[in-house]
């Protein structure tokens, strides 16, 4: 039934107007997707392709499902650009001619993901958040596992905490990443810390005093910045970073993060501030954290901030996003309820 409603629109659509979007080849569709931070990405595969691969930052709402409408005007903003992409076109062209008769301004991936995946541009199986900066360029946030980020703005890779092995989530950072430019570590535990993750990357590490000293023990090459709660560093023109305190103050917790050990971090891409909590509660310097732009905040007993803490936290700070992250089996799906000023998204970051 669905279908038919569907290809009844189309003929309608057809009848009375001309095609209202653009298709683009696969270079002008990175060339966009590149260069404008405002435009939406949707993909309207199926989920289980979407699982074997996708381009990053891309949405997906399945054309073929029940909804599809309903769920792109409730996911997509329409003063914004956006573009669309199947497998090889067809699907995408149909939603495109939908979405442009809403008024979307579309643009088309000709020949679709097939063409993309053969060329040299970027794929991934990542929830990648895409986000743009005050200049209007894009800032692409992959959201790896546990506290591992890598955070892609104007050619410059930037990773978070990265990690090999995590129990069974393993991430081939030789293969499925650049190297990069900068690594920011956020303090020594092994689910923070990995000798193995920087040594691929490479790039330069901001990281605390402790972690200096073991890659200086290691004999590791890569450039170090040490930073101590409250110091900075600016990195290019554009990308400064400031380390903030990070640590327990709840009685029983105290021997896992002690005060003034571990780091925080603001890092400011171009006037995008994103923070990142590190391991932490919600501590009385939060109160200072202003204009964020995305928080990530943990949430995991016993070592970080209970669902309230993190709530809380978010009340404090303000973020325009909030993404909770570092945790195990700690139930976050009441955050979003709790804080209904903020855009609260929660993703696999176990």
């Amino acid at each position: 039934m669905k279908r038919l409603t569907i290809m009844a629109l189309l003929s309608i659509l057809g009848l009375f107007s001309c095609k209202g979007y653009k298709d683009l080849s696969v270079e002008a569709f990175h060339d966009k997707l590149a260069s404008d931070g405002t435009v939406q990405l949707l993909d309207v595969r199926t989920p289980q392709e979407y699982a074997e691969g996708h381009i990053p930052g891309a949405l997906n709402i399945d054309w073929l499902a029940e909804g599809f409408t309903e769920a792109a005007q409730a996911a997509l903003d329409p003063e914004r650009p956006v573009l669309i992409y199947c497998r090889r076109g067809r699907r995408s062209a149909e939603a495109a001619q939908v979405l442009d008769s809403l008024s979307y301004k579309v643009f088309n991936l000709k020949d679709g993901y097939n063409k993309w995946k053969n060329s040299d541009v970027p794929v991934t199986t990542y929830d990648v958040e895409r986000l743009c900066a005050p200049d209007g360029s894009p800032v692409e946030i992959y959201l790896i596992k546990h506290a591992s980020l890598a955070i892609s703005y104007k050619g410059l890779s930037i990773q978070v905490d990265p990690v090999v092995n995590l129990g069974p989530k393993a991430t081939n950072y030789a293969d499925e990443f650049p190297e990069a430019d900068y690594v920011l570590v956020t303090h020594e535990h092994g689910d923070h810390f990995d000798k193995e993750a920087l040594g691929i990357l490479g790039g330069e590490v901001v990281t605390n005093a402790n972690c200096a000293k073991l890659m200086s023990k290691a004999k590791m090459k890569q450039p170090v910045k040490t930073l101590s709660n409250g110091q900075s560093v600016q990195l290019t023109d554009e990308i400064s970073v400031e380390a903030v305190p990070a640590y327990n103050y709840t009685e029983d917790r105290l021997q896992f993060h002690p005060k003034g050990r571990d780091n925080g971090y603001i890092l400011n891409l171009g006037g995008f501030r994103i923070y990142i909590g590190g391991d932490t509660e919600d501590v009385p310097e939060m109160a200072d954290i202003k204009d964020i732009d995305v928080a990530f905040l943990p949430c995991n007993l016993p070592y970080t901030m209970t669902v309230d803490q993190c709530i809380n936290a978010a009340k404090i700070i303000q973020p325009k996003v909030l993404i909770p992250y570092h945790f195990g089996s700690t139930d976050v799906s009441g955050i979003p309820a709790a804080l209904p000023g903020v855009d609260v998204r929660l993703r696999k970051m176990q």
